[in-house]
């Protein structure tokens, strides 16, 4: 089983290539508007490194959300044109799935860790979050969360350490740093790491329906008037 993997939802961009769950090729880049530019060249690079077409693919596997707005967009579009060209299923993960997941394969959940909180930043001191366990199971909705003293304290009092990961990670550190149950982990969520939730979907026939399928926004997008002066 082929999977190509997609994830733009964060200011990385990146794009793997799985078989039976293990990661046989990755590209990523980092930048202002390179999702855009480059995430269909990302998915060409890995198609002729490992000698392939898209329709030797058996599905797409793209992080839906939440995440940037734009960074969804242009992810989404990209992973449904690659599958009505090629005729294959697209599979949608939840980014903060990906990030469990990137987790567990990069070895970074502590000894004795019940919860994981990924975080995705949502600007100022709000976050993209929801509890799970290690094994990928969520306990809570995926929520914008103001992340305050208060936050989290259910289960940071539970006397075993709690995995806070992802782009948000690293700014809650001088709110929840202090607790001893805290550990953090700052990243963006990767392609790579979507190759065992979306071998899962996959086995699981969790497919969405291209023509229909939209991203997970959470919240409306916003646009905002420039102040500079143009005339």
């Amino acid at each position: 089983m082929r999977l190509l993997l997609l994830e733009t939802s964060t200011a990385l961009c990146s794009a793997a290539l799985s078989e039976d769950g293990r990661v046989l090729q990755y590209r990523k880049a980092e930048g202002r508007n390179v999702h855009s530019s480059l995430a269909a060249v990302l998915v060409r690079d890995i198609l002729d490194a490992a000698g392939l077409r898209v329709s030797d693919c058996d599905a797409v596997a793209i992080s839906k959300g939440p995440g940037s707005y734009t960074g969804l967009r242009v992810g989404v579009s990209t992973a449904k044109g690659l599958c009505f060209g090629a005729g294959i299923p697209l599979i949608g993960i939840g980014t903060p799935e990906v990030l469990v997941a990137q987790a567990a394969q990069e070895g970074l959940v502590p000894a004795g860790c019940r919860h994981i909180v990924p975080m995705i930043d949502a600007r100022r001191m709000e976050v993209y979050s929801a509890v799970f366990t290690p094994d990928g199971q969520r306990l809570t909705e995926v929520k914008p969360t103001v992340v305050t003293e208060e936050s989290f304290t259910d289960i940071l009092s539970a006397g075993t350490p709690v995995l806070f990961i992802g782009d948000g990670a690293e700014k809650c550190r001088e709110v929840l740093g202090s607790h001893p149950n805290a550990v953090f982990a700052q990243g963006c969520p990767k392609a790579a790491a979507m190759a065992a939730p979306a071998t899962a979907a996959y086995n699981e026939k969790r497919f969405e329906d291209v023509a229909y399928f939209e991203p997970f926004y959470l919240k409306d997008f916003i646009a905002t008037v420039s102040r500079k002066n143009l005339f």
